[in-house]
């Protein structure tokens, strides 16, 4: 019992640390992403600025 009962705990743990991996390489895709996506936004809204000083 005790040995198997080990052997399950090592399975999770190892389980656990391929989901943290995966996890953190999402994590940091996600990041990459979201701030592209906040750089583009600030573009625009300086583009908009820069028009209507224009105008």
């Amino acid at each position: 019992m005790t040995k198997r009962r080990g052997r399950e705990r090592e399975r999770e743990r190892r389980g656990e640390r391929r989901r943290e991996r995966r996890g953190r390489e999402e994590g940091e895709t996600r990041q990459k992403r979201e701030r592209r996506e906040r750089e583009g936004e600030k573009r625009e809204k300086r583009e908009k600025r820069e028009t209507a000083r224009g105008e």
